[in-house]
């Protein structure tokens, strides 16, 4: 629905303030959406066409005078190609042919003052009576049109302005061919047309890749100036996941990797925050509106700390992300939540103590951290006060596959409380499925952490003696589950080795031993590892769309400097040559943007010292020019052949081998920059790769 009045309302002030008309719009994207390329083709020329000939500026002033407007283009258009089949649209192929039957269509229209409005049956669009003695005119014109008269009209109005548009030779090759004068002039003039119109295309088609990859550049410098410069809230990051939700997919995974690498280098210099925690949750599960309140909401309280924990652990045991790293990163974020959870003072008085130290067993468990999750299960078996574990139980959905016997247990059990529930001819109890009575399951997955590892510090105790305190635990449980009988069965009868040959280790003091914080660096290892598969992901999404795929883009810059802060030189190596050799066999670099890098602070953190310091070098000297509109860029083939030289040096390569790159950085001096608002550190990069060459030959040489 619309604010808008009828036609023969809008006189009246207070009606044309209170009438609404029905919208179609969505509909009509879908099926404009769905037309073949022909039909689109058509639809376009028809329009610029009635507009051009100004068949609808009265109509668009609101004017009695008016007669089409270009909503009767898109009936026409949309009846057009409900009723004609397709071959009348592909078997002879003619664009003039179609433009001019539908034209000559619309007059008959006109004449029998019908339009038939395409989604509601007895509605006419061509219901203003007052209107029909001006249409004669429109209706003679419309008639009149010819094959020829038409195509001409297409060359002198549509290909003729296009080529004004073009370059200076485009536009000279067509004037040339519309005024040739020479022998067989007919025939050469057809075949000049057509090699003007193709250069028109070409120039068209080499214009639209430069300014799809200026306006993605662009996008990128907003996106990591503004993040850079503002830092994030949760509310700010919100606002970006709206917006970038409606764009192009490549967007969105440079946006997160931004805000990962971002916070990964906020956290190194000071430490994880709240709300960086919760940017991360944002950014890694790309919040909807539900997600958006209850984020929103999770600032102060160690329960509502736990559900979030919950949320994310629920992605990670259903392992709905693609990534690894990204799976990892939610893990992580899952153990930061249930630390904060912790800290609150009203972890200790309630549940929610026991409940956080399970769940943090069963993460550490997932991320091979044993000896980590025994201490958080001892700290819940160990308590003398079992009762504030009594209103918590154990999600069977947010555990990982722990072993075959507990998913065995979690499918009896459901189908139990099927048929308890038919038998008895009652609704299921929903509480009592897919769960664990805390303390049991604490008892329950130490005893399974013991059999994956074996402890050697002292003072040691027998296995028997946590089966023994699992049993007594069950037995003096006010109320258990059915899951909670059967895994102890399972327990129970499990056969460990004999002469408690399996030990382990009692660690009295485990919450004085166990951190009370999540330990970052693991985290921030992750952030920046999976920034980098979503830099290069975006890389190569954008260079599809922006074709220049075409052009030898190279999509891998990211992962060989990562590969090099990993020590993987020798894959960094290989990554690095072949982007070297794909940029340097690359007639025309400057039609793709993609091909630099910009060096902001959250980026230099996966750089060497030396590209760091020269960084540092040009800042000072925009510092002392006093030039802030300045961004600093360096080329892709300056830094694959950086990498390149590095990454041989380090493993010792022959003289030989180090000309060739030699030769590879002469050639690359060649390229650079034009745009004043780049500080072209490339030059800069090739002299220093240059001489760190030279030396090592040297070097080389003289032993």
């Amino acid at each position: 629905m619309v604010g808008v009045a009828h036609h023969r309302c809008r006189e009246d002030e207070w009606i044309s303030k209170c009438q609404w008309r029905l919208s179609f719009s969505r509909a009509e994207i879908v099926l404009l959406n769905s037309w073949m390329p022909i039909q689109q083709i058509v639809y376009h020329t028809l329009r610029f066409f009635v507009k051009n000939e100004r068949l609808t500026d009265s109509a668009a002033n609101n004017s009695v005078a008016g007669t089409l407007s270009n909503y009767h283009i898109k009936t026409l258009m949309l009846w057009a190609c409900e009723l004609k089949s397709r071959s009348w649209w592909t078997d002879d192929l003619n664009l003039v042919r179609i433009c001019v039957e539908l034209l000559h269509t619309l007059a008959v229209w006109l004449t029998d003052a019908r339009c038939q409005h395409y989604f509601i049956y007895n509605c006419n669009l061509f219901d203003r009576l007052e209107v029909l003695c001006s249409t004669r005119v429109t209706v003679d014109k419309l008639r009149s049109i010819s094959r020829a008269w038409f195509c001409q009209w297409c060359i002198d109005n549509y290909i003729h302005e296009c080529a004004q548009r073009c370059s200076t030779s485009v536009s000279s090759l067509l004037r040339d061919c519309l005024s040739s004068s020479t022998p067989h002039d007919g025939l050469h003039r057809v075949v000049s047309l057509q090699k003007a119109v193709e250069e028109i295309v070409k120039w068209r088609h080499d214009m639209s890749l430069k300014l799809n990859s200026l306006c993605l550049s662009t996008v990128r410098r907003y996106i990591m100036n503004i993040v850079r410069r503002y830092s994030l809230t949760l509310r700010s990051c919100l606002c970006w996941l709206d917006h970038l939700a409606r764009s192009d997919h490549f967007i969105r995974l440079y946006f997160a990797a931004i805000v990962f690498l971002h916070i990964a280098h906020k956290t190194t210099q000071s430490t994880l925050t709240d709300e960086m925690l919760h940017v991360l949750v944002a950014t890694c599960l790309q919040l909807n509106d539900v997600s958006l309140r209850r984020c929103l909401n999770v600032r102060h309280g160690s329960a509502l700390s736990l559900s979030q924990a919950a949320v994310l652990m629920n992605v990670v045991a259903n392992n709905s992300r693609s990534t690894v790293q990204l799976i990892e990163i939610e893990i992580e974020l899952s153990k930061a939540y249930l630390y904060r959870a912790l800290r609150y003072k009203d972890s200790n008085s309630d549940s929610v103590y026991c409940l956080a130290n399970v769940y943090l067993a069963v993460l550490y468990y997932t991320t091979e951290q044993y000896q980590t999750a025994i201490d958080h299960c001892t700290l819940v078996t160990r308590l003398q006060d079992h009762s504030q574990c009594s209103s918590s139980v154990v999600q069977g959905k947010l555990l990982p596959r722990i072993d075959y016997q507990v998913d065995s247990v979690l499918g009896l059990a459901v189908f139990y409380q099927y048929i308890r529930a038919a038998a008895l001819n009652r609704d299921q109890e929903s509480r009592h499925l897919n769960v664990f009575t805390t303390e049991l399951f604490a008892h329950y997955f130490h005893i399974k952490l013991l059999s994956l590892i074996k402890c050697r510090q002292l003072p040691l105790v027998s296995v028997s003696d946590d089966i023994r305190r699992y049993k007594n635990c069950l037995c003096n449980s006010r109320e258990i589950t059915v899951i909670d009988v059967i895994v102890f069965g399972c327990a129970n009868r499990a056969e460990y080795p004999s002469n408690d040959r399996l030990l382990a280790n009692d660690r009295s003091e485990n919450s004085s031993l166990i951190r009370g914080q999540l330990d970052t660096y693991g985290l921030v290892e992750l952030l920046q590892q999976s920034a980098v598969e979503h830099l290069t992901s975006s890389r190569e999404l954008e260079a599809e769309y922006s074709g220049c795929l075409r052009h030898h883009a190279v999509t891998t810059d990211y992962s060989a400097l990562y590969a090099y802060k990993c020590g993987q030189f020798q894959l960094c190596l290989q990554l690095s040559v072949q982007n070297a050799r794909t940029l340097i066999g690359a007639k025309d670099q400057k039609l793709c943007p993609i091909l630099e890098l910009s060096l902001f602070p959250e980026l230099l953190q996966l750089m060497d010292d030396d590209i760091v310091s020269l960084t540092g070098v040009a800042m000072l000297v925009k510092a002392l020019h006093r030039s802030d509109d300045v961004d600093f860029q360096v080329s892709q083939l300056s830094l694959s052949l950086y990498l390149m030289t590095r990454c041989q040096i380090k493993l010792r390569h022959s003289v030989t081998s180090m000309a060739t790159t030699l030769h590879y950085i002469r050639l690359a001096h060649s390229q650079r920059f034009n745009s004043k608002h780049v500080y072209d550190i490339h030059t800069h990069l090739l002299k220093f790769t240059e001489q760190k060459i030279l030396t090592y030959m040297a070097e080389r040489r003289g032993r």
